[in-house]
């Protein structure tokens, strides 16, 4: 191996020894605490130091990385106090995780650390939203983000790369090619050995650097962020290196070839680096030995202080309140004025949305043909002209990596609104949805300030792929807001407060409200409080509860003259996480009968829980059995007169008509 020192110092030389010995020696007391039984797991990056020590000393302290669990070196040379990494793998509180996720599975924006979750492929957005913000607040700072080559086979990374390109933003993709993922070959993963290939297919500049000798790493690393401060643009680094050890302890390395252990021990970065070093009389044998045993010394404080403290310990209420971010919503609360018109749906969230991109700031809106097409639904339509393509940013079809850069966007205080053309196309983008907004706060108290815009339902003859109305598969998770308005004035009132609340809120607009329903709407800002439903008509005989399109449903068959003797208590939830249970609970104590409607297929839905809460919780006050009405359990049909057969309408009709002969 040979190193160039170029212009680097002696003290320079000697710190990157010690920054590249430190996660070394952590590692080798990790694997006898793991024997011991003393830590449950360990992802063992040994023979990889170079690059992240290499990487994270070429960049600003103030510049974040995202690494992965092989990237110890980014945290120690950080300077993360070790006692603090030693509680996080033990999971007690000096720890990042308050104890909800191990290892490296967490951040921290202290230390300007945004850490992995087990699917890998997301980070890679994360770090384009984040390097979005820096592009946007012009601070020419750069962010640097790992992979590994196994990695680079996941759609999160080619949409990544390519959106990088498109918007020519200022991050660094370090992809360590080290052999294996897991104990699958690089050769059975990709024909092109060479992972730096991939980045020319996205017109990026890409280079392929040893990643075992720390000097070309810290030089050439060095040079690109620099360059890249100047004139911003995404670059690939491909860091050959190997993984000496298992995928995890407990994996072993006996699929690997003896012969290619050996031949890359012979590359040990620390062993070759520091013979080099003595060999141009920088590090005695003496200086050396005062090293390691600063560093064990400091290993041994930090395990003593991580071992003493006590496991950690928590409550119900604790935990419950972890999931979302505190919210005031009386403190943003914005009462409507009397100065009205009657507009469509579709205008007041057109007319939400600009109010909220007027009032804030630091919001981004993104989606596919949102620009200069002002969006296939047209509400955003005149906003590229007002506010500018920095915030208004037509993205490539791939809803994965723009819900995962509006997380980034949101680690540097942005705020995100992502509109997906129709709600069915956020299956492209459920994993960061599920696992990387909806844990998130939960996980490390990063709020994930992002709402998702989703047209749904159907009704307009649109078919299985633009016609479905999710909402069950996000009220499901924890850590998600979901918010379904049936009217104008709810919507643009609803909108506003999702978009000041920090949490991450899925929006659902159905398509076939847009222009169909009108209503008296406030023509200024204002905002509605979630969790709070809306009671539209009072009666003694039976409670409807529903939301959306069946809301008009409701109240178009109440109009109907079979059902005109039919006092009913009309509840709009508006809100499904949260829900408002109060509401319901008394509208039930009071009238003893009820129906759900739901335009959902019936199984699994909104209306299941609702019957199960009532049942539990108001049996006693129930005059018949609670019902619940949904669409047949097939995907949405096109022709009208199958979609008329598939949608509950004439059910919830006939079952209303029978709940009040009960």
């Amino acid at each position: 191996m040979e190193f160039s020192r170029e212009n680097l110092t002696d003290k320079k030389l000697l710190n990157l020894y010690k920054s590249i010995l430190k996660p070394r020696l952590i590692e080798e007391k990790m694997l006898i605490l793991l024997r011991q039984g003393k830590i449950s797991k360990w992802f063992s990056g040994i023979g990889q130091e170079a690059i992240s020590v290499g990487v994270c000393s070429a960049l600003a302290s103030d510049e974040y990385i995202l690494p992965m669990h092989r990237n110890l070196g980014v945290f120690t040379t950080k300077n993360i106090p070790l006692h603090r990494l030693f509680s996080q793998w033990q999971g007690k509180k000096s720890g990042f995780t308050k104890g909800r996720d191990r290892s490296f599975h967490f951040g921290t924006n202290e230390y300007h650390i945004v850490g992995m979750i087990s699917h890998l492929g997301p980070q890679l957005g994360v770090a384009n939203g984040i390097a979005l913000a820096n592009l946007l607040s012009k601070n020419n700072k750069v962010t640097a983000v790992f992979s590994g080559e196994g990695g680079t086979s996941e759609g999160d990374f080619h949409e990544a790369l390519n959106v990088a390109s498109v918007w020519s933003l200022p991050v660094i993709f370090c992809i360590e090619h080290n052999g294996y993922g897991l104990s699958t070959p690089s050769i059975q993963q990709m024909n092109n050995q060479n992972v730096a290939d991939k980045g020319i297919g996205y017109g990026m500049e890409t280079y392929t650097i040893d990643g075992n000798n720390i000097l070309e790493v810290y030089t050439k690393v060095t040079k690109i962020a620099e360059s890249i401060r100047k004139k911003p643009r995404p670059v690939l680094i491909e860091f050959k290196t190997f993984r000496m050890r298992g995928h995890e302890e407990a994996s072993g390395t006996k699929y690997v070839p003896k012969a290619l252990l050996e031949k890359w021990g012979l590359k040990d970065p620390i062993e070759n680096f520091a013979a080099f070093l003595r060999d141009e009389k920088i590090l005695s044998e003496k200086e050396e030995v005062k090293y390691k045993e600063a560093i064990v010394e400091e290993i041994n404080n930090g395990l003593q202080v991580a071992f003493a403290e006590e496991d950690i310990t928590s409550t119900l209420e604790n935990e419950l309140n972890d999931i979302y971010p505190t919210f005031d919503y009386k403190a943003i609360e914005v009462t409507p004025n009397n100065k009205r018109k009657k507009i469509r749906f579709v205008d007041a969230i057109s007319q939400g949305l600009r109010q909220s991109m007027e009032k804030h700031d630091n919001l981004v809106i993104m989606g596919q043909d949102i620009a200069e097409y002002g969006g296939v639904f047209k509400i955003t339509e005149g906003f590229l002209e007002q506010f500018g393509s920095s915030r208004v940013r037509n993205t490539p079809i791939c809803e994965s990596t723009i819900i995962e850069a509006a997380y980034g966007l949101s680690v540097k205080k942005y705020k995100a609104v992502v509109e997906l053309q129709f709600s069915d196309f956020v299956t492209s983008g459920f994993n960061p949805v599920i696992n990387l907004l909806a844990k998130s706060y939960y996980r490390w108290n990063q709020k994930a300030d992002v709402v998702l815009r989703m047209p749904c339902g159907a009704g307009i003859g649109a078919g299985p792929f633009h016609s479905q109305t999710n909402e069950a598969w996000f009220t499901k998770t924890p850590g998600l807001k979901v918010v379904y308005p049936a009217f104008p004035y709810d919507a643009k009132g609803l909108l506003a407060t999702a978009i000041e609340d920090e949490s991450p809120i899925l929006f659902f607009e159905h398509k076939a409200l847009y222009r169909s329903v009108y209503q008296e709407v406030s023509e200024d800002y204002y905002t509605i409080p979630f969790g709070k439903a809306s009671l539209l008509k009072e009666g003694k005989d039976v409670t409807i509860i529903s939301y959306g399109q069946g809301i008009h449903w409701v109240l178009n068959t109440l109009k109907e003259t079979a059902f005109n003797a039919i006092s009913a208590d009309v509840i709009d939830l508006r809100t499904l996480q949260p829900l408002d249970i109060e509401t319901i609970y008394n509208s039930v104590k009071k009238t003893g009968k009820v129906i759900i409607l739901q335009e959902d297929t019936l199984f699994g839905g909104i209306a299941s829980d609702l019957s199960a809460l009532i049942t539990e919780n108001c049996f006693q006050y129930l005059d018949a059995p609670v019902k619940r009405i949904g669409s047949i359990e097939t995907p949405v049909p096109f022709a009208k007169n199958l979609e008329d057969i598939f949608l509950p309408v004439t059910r919830f009709k006939k079952e209303l008509l029978d709940l009040m002969k009960f």
